[in-house]
């Protein structure tokens, strides 16, 4: 396949990277020093599952530049994806499907805003990974799993397509009939680790361990369960205790990007995770006091380190 990976970062960079080891016209759209790093070296992957390291010349730095392509990854950090939706429209490719890998749950509803409702594929992955440096991508574990499936029926054809190529580049993927369900699955999970991290500048580990941090974990994914059932998506009243029982088997010094983001001063997705759970709870009506509190807390870091800190 012709793939377009919009972003190289920790996901773009693995599976994009992946899925061109098996054979695919992999193009990837980068910026900055990790651009020029690419194109001078190749995108390099250190990974338990063996090094990868794609051509220099599989790199451009615009989605304008991109030429016919039979499927677009979308990787970008979320306050991104509407600039990316407009540009795919006029790219080279405007009719090609579009899988998001990338977090939250507003992802897809921004992109089937703006481009097709055929185009949009269902996705989440599970995988942790990260820009090392410029041109280098670390993949930390074995975990490298797609779970995609079709919004509409009339991409179910696509949709085995996609799995195949996946499939066939060696990576964990699966369909799913409903995977509405399963990009919230993630996000109850996402939203807990990544609001409890941030907001106690800590590891998993240390956050279970108490007994206050570890309340605070738990009501965060329960809040974000009432939105779910809520909105209309079937997650069992009780999905907030087997994601809590989930962390206790975590490595404790996992943490999450919205941490790493935040030690470093970087623009954080929290419009999306804690604060996306509020904007969809103010609609529906369902109370989220933890997350909005985490929300507050957080406020002054979103666009990055306060001026002064």
């Amino acid at each position: 396949m012709r793939i377009a990976v919009i972003g190289a970062g920790g996901v773009g960079g693995y599976f994009g990277a992946r899925l061109a080891a098996a054979g695919n016209e992999v193009t990837f759209v980068a910026r900055g020093a990790h651009l020029e790093a690419v194109r001078r070296s190749g995108l390099v992957v250190h990974s338990p599952l063996g090094e990868l390291r794609t051509s220099p010349d599989s790199v451009v730095g615009n989605i304008s530049e991109l030429g016919p392509t039979d499927l677009v990854l979308v990787a970008v950090k979320l306050w991104d994806t509407e600039a990316v939706a407009e540009q795919l429209r006029s790219s080279a490719a405007p009719g090609a499907p579009v899988l998001s890998l990338q977090n939250g749950v507003h992802k897809d509803a921004i992109l089937r805003g703006r481009l097709t409702d055929e185009q949009v594929l269902g996705g989440a992955c599970f995988i942790s990974a990260f820009i090392e440096e410029p041109g280098v991508v670390r993949h930390n574990s074995p975990l490298q799993k797609v779970v995609l499936g079709p919004y509409r029926p009339g991409q179910s054809a696509i949709s085995r397509t996609v799995l195949a190529a996946f499939g066939d580049a060696g990576i964990d993927a699966e369909a799913s009939d409903d995977i509405e369900r399963v990009i919230w699955e993630k996000f109850v999970f996402l939203v807990g680790l990544s609001a409890t991290t941030a907001a106690f500048r800590q590891p998993i580990g240390v956050v279970r361990a108490n007994e206050q941090s570890r309340r605070l974990l738990h009501d965060v994914m329960a809040e974000t369960v009432a939105v779910a059932r809520a909105s209309g998506v079937r997650l069992g009243s009780d999905y907030a205790e087997d994601r809590l029982a989930f962390c206790d088997t975590l490595p404790s010094a996992m943490t999450s990007s919205m941490h790493n983001d935040l030690e470093k001063g970087n623009r954080l997705e929290l419009p999306w995770l804690s604060g996306g759970v509020v904007g969809l709870a103010d609609r529906l009506g369902v109370p989220v006091p933890r997350n909005r509190t985490v929300a507050d807390i957080l406020a002054p870091h979103t666009l990055g380190r306060p001026d002064g800190a």
